[in-house]
């Protein structure tokens, strides 16, 4: 399917998404760079930085940060083909949630290509470990993310989220968590020239005491479905729906992409089928 919308951020940033043929996938055009090197296609291999957020570029230099929210929103909602064209090298962060991504295609809606979807469909367990995260993915009938995290402070503890990728699931549950950070982190990088732009206004900030913003948490546990959020993001970078269940311990941008780099690496684990609907509704959300 696919979507035509466009917005101006606070940033100072024109993002316009165009509908787009079928078979195309998600394109990022850098309106502001004037020459044919400004194509940037969203995909698994194009991932060049993974700090504070997911990079992607092309052979020319030319990059897009912080994708992961506007990915997970297509993912979510079942957007395959669309350009995207943004006048800067990183999209807007909005509220630092997928919702306003959402809300936004949901208001000029979606139109269905006349070809059916395809998706990559797990075939065998493919895993990958790498300091103290886990990452795997299993075989399933339907896309599926479960994540837990672990942290040392009061307001967030050990969480863990497990939910069906399906639009209402998605948009009910899962598109409204915002990104989190510590302010201690926060004036760290502030002293180092970086997260200008972040802010309680787009972020869920926390100090020794709890959560800062005045407007307390949209969820119990936002924190993890925020992983979840930003893993269904990532993994999009395939170019298709995941027909499979992935399952992340702690996970972050670097192991999400190194896991499904492995899981498109390996020709024997997966392959491309036509994607059926209908999946049943399954969540699950704890806090210990």
């Amino acid at each position: 399917m696919c979507a035509g919308v466009g917005l101006h951020s606070g940033d100072h940033v024109r993002l316009v998404m165009q509908p787009a043929s079928a078979g195309t996938g998600i394109v990022f055009i850098r309106s502001d760079i004037k020459s044919h090197d400004n194509r940037i296609e969203a995909r698994a291999d194009a991932v060049s930085a993974v700090r504070l957020g997911t990079t992607i570029s092309n052979a020319a230099g030319a990059t897009v940060a912080t994708v992961e929210h506007l990915m997970a929103a297509l993912a979510g909602i079942g957007v395959d083909d669309l350009i995207v064209e943004i006048d800067g090298p990183e999209l807007p962060v909005m509220d630092g949630s997928s919702a306003p991504f959402v809300e936004l295609i949901h208001k000029v809606g979606l139109t269905a290509h006349a070809m059916p979807r395809r998706a990559i469909q797990v075939l065998k367990p493919v895993v990958v470990e790498t300091e103290g995260r886990r990452a795997s993915f299993l075989p399933a009938l339907r896309p599926m993310i479960e994540v837990d995290i672990s942290f040392e402070h009061q307001a967030v503890g050990r969480q863990s989220c497990v939910f069906d990728v399906t639009p209402d699931i998605f948009a009910e549950d899962i598109a409204g968590a915002r990104t989190f950070g510590f302010k201690k982190d926060y004036e760290a990088l502030l002293a180092a020239g970086l997260a200008r732009g972040g802010s309680m206004d787009n972020a869920v900030v926390l100090d020794e005491e709890g959560v800062v913003n005045p407007e307390g948490l949209r969820f119990a546990d936002e924190f993890v479905r925020h992983k979840a959020l930003d893993a269904l993001g990532d993994l999009y970078l395939a170019g298709a729906p995941i027909l499979g269940r992935y399952s992340a311990s702690r996970p972050g941008h670097a192991i999400n992409n190194e896991a499904l780099r492995a899981l498109l690496s390996d020709t024997s684990a997966w392959k491309m089928v036509p994607m059926r609907g209908g999946v049943a509704k399954e969540v699950a959300l704890a806090k210990s």
